[in-house]
């Protein structure tokens, strides 16, 4: 069967559906690739690249006739919907909620539509979450447009020159996005905060170096499983909480990107008028759920306006297309990896399994008929675990009490231990000779200083202190070398191997060690 990728309609789409690379990968599925001349230019790959990946590159109206699967990135028009064939198969966003429509059209075409963003959000579909994928890159261009426009470093310096304040970036929603402009706006140097409806994502968020903003109000959150890992609806109550949260902090923001945004619905207004009013001239607010109305109440779709008071809105609803390159190697492994779901047997023959979850889930139209909404999938989105309840504070005295049983404790184990360990002593004294005595007891020393040495050393710094731990492997070289002139055959054999046992532990570790302190190194 073949599968081809047009080119995008859309007047400011660059991202393409298939890059030579995942066309090699789907030749080994059994596919026969084509392209439409010119789809991939503004992605960065030329019709030259294609066809030195065996992709066979043809106009646009013999790809909708010959492709058995057609893979596109945006919704089809409606003259593209009319292009598809009985039993071929469309590959692409869809939206159907939005798009009632075109599922009628391709209903009447008897074309199967498998729509990537109806992909469940399940552990097995991860590596076909088209909409997480380009969130993600949504997100971390939101921190470089945002830098794009607003007057000033990110990070703090001390110059010659005088010193600059590092900016204060607020994040609100720790979805996919939002978590990705996080972790760019902190590896830039901001003064990161963000702020998510659910409390269980503050140790994400500060695991990424920034700050959570906590909400102080209590409200029981529905389990985002049920609504596809999505946070719920808040109630009035909490949104007023939410609010006043933000008009408090609102003036110290340099820069806001808001995320705030559940599919096929509007998105919440977060940041009001008065809150832009309250911001420093020279701030900028970026704005990701713009499409659907826009978290600030200023917003203006597709566009950048700067408001009376100097601050910066940018409405671009095409983020992932100003990163057409990686953005069209993401959504096309997406892609591949649902060609590998629809190719069980890597034979270049779509078996589209109703039975199967993710194939199901992501169907709205198969042989005639309309199949959407899909029907709730048997494996449920992996929901966070609620905090455990924190454990009961001692007061001082139950902390001096504890702590006095657990000395006793464990005085009375090393105690033990030293008694068990001096007989044993005693009893091999009476039996060995007086050499073999004062060589053991040299040894049991070695042995305890040993130990004392590696096992103070922090285990997350261990290995990089190889280095210095190497000396225990010299005292034992030393050993051997006093002994490798013995008389004895079998102690000369067995210095030699303590020698070259103990040499190879010393330049190995100083081998390990110099190239994992390479790993931090600037080239």
């Amino acid at each position: 069967m073949k599968i081809g990728a047009p080119k995008e309609s859309a007047a400011d789409e660059a991202r393409v559906a298939m890059t030579p690379q995942s066309a090699k990968d789907l030749a080994k599925l059994g596919y026969e690739c084509l392209i439409e001349s010119g789809a991939g230019v503004s992605a960065g790959f030329d019709d030259k690249a294609y066809e030195e990946a065996g992709v066979q590159v043809v106009k646009g109206a013999d790809l909708w006739k010959q492709a058995d699967v057609v893979a596109k990135v945006r919704p089809p028009t409606t003259a593209e919907a009319k292009k598809l064939s009985e039993g071929q198969t469309l590959i692409s966003f869809f939206y159907p909620a939005a798009n009632e429509k075109l599922l009628e059209t391709a209903k009447a075409q008897k074309a199967n539509v498998i729509a990537m963003d109806m992909v469940p959000r399940i552990s097995r579909a991860q590596k076909m979450d088209a909409l997480s994928s380009m969130a993600n890159i949504a997100g971390y261009r939101a921190v470089i447009e945002a830098g794009n426009n607003f007057g000033r470093f990110f990070t703090g310096q001390v110059t010659a020159a005088g010193k600059v304040p590092p900016a204060k970036v607020l994040v609100v929603g720790a979805g996919v996005a939002g978590l990705a402009a996080v972790g760019t706006a902190t590896s830039l140097g901001a003064i990161t905060y963000a702020f998510d409806v659910r409390p269980e994502v503050a140790e994400q968020i500060e695991s990424m170096g920034a700050e959570f903003v906590f909400l102080d109000f209590e409200e029981e959150q529905t389990d985002g499983a049920a609504i596809g890992g999505y946070a719920a609806v808040s109630s009035p109550e909490f949104a007023a909480a939410q609010l006043a949260k933000f008009r408090e902090i609102a003036p110290e923001m340099d820069i806001v990107i808001t995320t705030a945004l559940i599919p096929n619905r509007d998105a919440p207004v977060l940041w009001t008028k008065d809150m832009v009013d309250m911001m420093k001239p020279g701030s900028v607010i970026v704005d990701l759920a713009a499409e659907r109305g826009g978290n600030c109440e200023l917003t203006v779709k597709d566009e950048k306006i700067v408001t009376e008071n100097g601050v910066t809105i940018v409405g671009y609803t095409d983020f992932p297309s100003r990163m057409a390159t990686q953005s069209s190697l993401l959504y096309s492994t997406n892609i591949r990896h649902m060609m590998a779901d629809l190719t069980p047997e890597k034979d270049g023959q779509v078996v589209h399994d109703m039975e199967d979850d993710v194939i199901r889930g992501a169907t709205v139209t198969h042989q005639g008929e309309i199949t959407w909404p899909p029907p709730p999938p048997k494996t449920q989105a992996i929901a966070a675990q609620p905090k455990k309840a924190p454990p009961k504070e001692l007061t001082p005295e139950e902390k001096r009490a504890a702590e006095a049983a657990a000395f006793r404790k464990e005085t009375t184990t090393q105690v033990g231990l030293l008694g068990i360990g001096g007989a044993l002593i005693l009893l091999v004294g009476l039996i060995a000779p007086a050499s073999f005595m004062q060589h053991f007891i040299v040894f049991v020393l070695s042995v305890f200083v040993g130990f004392q040495v590696i096992w103070n050393v922090s285990h997350s710094l261990h290995t990089p202190l190889m280095a210095v731990t190497n000396a225990i492997s010299s005292i034992i070289i030393l050993g051997a070398l006093m002994q490798v002139g013995s008389n004895s055959f079998l102690i000369m054999i067995l210095a030699a191997i303590g020698i070259f046992m103990a040499a190879v532990n010393i330049f190995g570790g100083f081998l390990v060690t110099r190239r994992m302190l390479a790993m931090f190194q600037k080239s």
